[in-house]
């Protein structure tokens, strides 16, 4: 495979996939356990984008700064070993290696995560939902789709805020000629549309014991499923980091 592979995109999911933790969730159990809390009750009955805003709005009101999520956020987990894995690959020259990062974190939170550990020119794009930081230190964030325009047509799925297959798709079409090969590390069940659009030769590394995991297991073993939800490209498993950099150097 690896002779015809010119060139190729690595897409990464960002929580629990390129990081060691869950960023929403991280900020609050650094700095207000009790809107952590919170979290699990509102998600019973709020899309989760709209979760983490009102509690960034609370989190304000209570005396939390700019500085104190930025320093929470240059804190979360974040493994060597990923660090090495992405920089190594992205170092080679055949195949040349592109990024796209698409999550349903945030750009401020990812942006922040990405310059501490020095990657914040690794990607390509930064597909998530939009924030920015107002005047009074407040992190402003909303749904990459309005929930007042046009919604997207997911049938798989995906949280009203943004379908990874589309937001996948529409990143190929930007960036054609097409790639020799898609790799997508993913660990949640929002990562199973976008991994049902790619092709034979591409490669899906899942994390194990996760909710892409459990998807995957589920469907393929289950024979009165649609082939529409059947991955066709290859699956490899992993727990750690160092098995994502180990499969990186193989490439």
């Amino acid at each position: 495979m690896a002779t015809s592979i010119q060139r190729q995109l690595v897409v990464f999911d960002f929580d629990w996939s390129l990081a060691d933790q869950d960023s929403d969730r991280w900020v609050f159990e650094v700095l207000a356990p009790e809107l952590r809390r919170k979290m699990k009750t509102l998600k019973l009955d709020m899309q989760w984008t709209d979760i983490v805003a009102l509690l960034l709005h609370e989190l304000h009101d209570k005396g939390g700064s700019r500085d104190d999520i930025e320093g929470a956020l240059r804190k979360m987990p974040f493994h060597p070993a990923m660090i090495r894995g992405v920089q190594a690959l992205k170092a080679k020259s055949n195949p040349s290696t592109h990024f796209l990062c698409l999550s349903n974190a945030n750009i401020v939170f990812i942006s922040t995560i990405l310059k501490d550990k020095g990657l914040d020119s690794l990607f390509d794009e930064v597909v998530t939902n939009p924030a920015e930081w107002d005047a009074s230190g407040l992190l402003k964030l909303r749904r990459k789709i309005d929930p007042a325009g046009p919604q997207h047509q997911c049938a798989v799925g995906c949280s009203p805020n943004m379908c990874k297959g589309e937001e996948l798709e529409a990143f190929l079409a930007r960036h054609r000629p097409d790639f020799d090969r898609v790799i997508y590390v993913g660990d949640g069940s929002n990562d199973f549309c976008p991994i049902l659009r790619l092709r034979s030769q591409d490669m899906v590394l899942c994390r194990r014991h996760r909710g892409l995991h459990k998807l995957i297991t589920a469907y393929e073993g289950d024979e009165t499923f649609a082939d529409d939800r059947r991955v066709k490209a290859e699956v490899r498993y992993w727990t750690g980091a160092w098995e994502v950099e180990e499969i990186f150097g193989s490439l």
